[in-house]
């Protein structure tokens, strides 16, 4: 009879099979998302949770394919709560949900809670869809939410939801409401997947622009030198400012006038059509005009908003798109702005009646995951100006 391993022989045991699995993962593809690649890492960290070499493989696997942006989303307490208040408001005995985006499925089971008959809600990206299922199981919704690991584009009425919805959720827009394709995803959804008088959440959303006047916004994304050396002739490359909440909380914008509503979405009958609108922006107080700054306010339902405007707080990026010069201001001038977008990106122009030197043109795919909550179908590559493709962020 042979003796049983010791304490010592059978960690060692499970040290060697552990890093058999991580050489598995290593050679795993990843053409499912990522998914058998992180069961193999798991479960090599079950044998050995030392293992260091599986530990940094899978944070780097997260990292590549759960996009950074849905922790904080997560964290956003008035976000969650105005999602909560619309969707208890909405839901309605006996609905079938859809839910756009799966995420960590709390739309989903937010839906639940109000009384949705039963909620299918998709997600795109495996490791996520698979993290919703084990969230949504410890929440013991597991029978009234299913979890589609599929793109909304893909679902088939009949096949993986039993009939249309009588109400979408989402919640798959950035910062400037454009970048996630959130018009090619809803269009679809609410001709394809929902009921003729289906309901939607959100219901509409708008952008605005402002002049507003922020030396810091310069001092970070146009500084004039650094160690001496003159750096102005870089500045050309960077018209569009990302500003995430915290360079929010730091530039500490002032408004040099009013917002002026650029474009409406109705996301309860949405569409694909560019648009184009040329719009005068107000100075009501003196200053140093260096941006445009461009946010949104999307109605979720009756009296229920959100919004990243200037003075909000909460998890969403902004976009300031910057003068190449300063220029004083005074109240009363008004600055005609032309802006126009499309399925993805929207483009800003400062006309000709302004002081030449702060004449200014742009256009912008508004930031866009690397994986998106739900994707759509494929949209212009990204572009600044007449320049080649550039990378772009979803700074939510």
């Amino acid at each position: 009879m042979s003796a049983l391993p010791t304490f010592d022989e059978q960690a060692e045991s499970d040290k060697q099979k552990a890093q058999k699995l991580v050489a598995l993962a290593e050679a795993a593809p990843l053409t499912d998302g990522g998914l058998r690649t992180g069961e193999l890492l798991s479960e090599a960290l079950a044998l050995d949770p030392t293992n260091h070499q599986a530990q940094i493989f899978r944070e780097r696997l997260y990292q590549t394919f759960v996009p950074r942006w849905h922790f904080p989303m997560l964290a956003d307490t008035a976000r969650n709560t105005a999602y909560a208040r619309a969707i208890e408001a909405k839901v309605q005995p006996g609905d079938i949900v859809l839910d756009i985006g799966c995420g960590a499925g709390l739309t989903a089971m937010l839906a639940a809670r109000a009384g949705a008959k039963h909620v299918y809600t998709c997600e795109c990206q495996p490791l996520i869809a698979e993290a919703a299922k084990q969230v949504i199981a410890d929440n013991g919704l597991s029978d009234r939410i299913t979890v589609i690991s599929k793109w909304s584009h893909d679902i088939v009425v009949g096949v993986d939801i039993p009939e249309a919805a009588d109400l979408v959720v989402s919640e798959i827009v950035d910062a400037m409401l454009l970048g996630e394709g959130a018009l090619a995803t809803l269009t679809h959804a609410m001709k394809a997947l929902a009921k003729p008088d289906a309901r939607a959440i959100p219901e509409r959303g708008t952008l605005m622009a402002q002049l507003v006047q922020s030396d810091k916004l310069l001092e970070i994304w146009h500084p004039e030198q650094a160690e001496g050396f003159d750096l102005k002739s870089f500045h050309r490359l960077a018209n569009i400012a990302q500003v995430t909440p915290n360079d929010l909380t730091a530039c500490g914008m002032q408004p040099l006038g009013p917002t002026q509503d650029l474009f409406d979405f109705d996301f309860t009958n949405p569409n694909i059509n560019p648009a184009h609108t040329v719009e005068q922006l107000t100075c009501t107080t003196t200053g140093t005009l260096h941006a445009v700054f461009v946010s949104f306010e999307m109605d979720l339902a009756d009296g229920i908003k959100v919004d990243n405007e200037i003075h909000s707080g909460g998890h969403w990026g902004r976009s300031a798109f910057m003068l190449e010069r300063p220029c004083v201001v005074t109240p009363g001038e008004q600055w005609t702005i032309t802006a126009q977008h499309d399925a993805s990106r929207l483009s800003v122009h400062v006309h000709d009646e302004q002081p030449p030197a702060a004449k200014s043109s742009w256009v912008a795919d508004t930031w866009a995951p690397t994986a998106a909550k739900e994707e759509p179908a494929p949209l212009p590559q990204a572009a600044i100006a007449k320049q080649g493709p550039t990378q772009t962020h979803r700074l939510h």
